[in-house]
């Protein structure tokens, strides 16, 4: 999220605790797109 805002994006909510178990927070890019960011510590990557 900090690294979003410092290329200028708006943060639209900040990440925070969710109900699964992780992270998640949103923000918007200069081009008015919305991503959302997440994190949970029990996804995994298969490589």
């Amino acid at each position: 999220m900090e690294q979003a805002k410092r290329a200028g994006a708006a943060i639209v909510k900040q990440a925070h605790d969710t109900f699964w178990g992780g992270y998640a927070g949103y923000f918007q890019d200069p081009d008015a797109h919305l991503w959302e960011v997440a994190w949970n510590p029990k996804w995994t990557v298969q490589e």
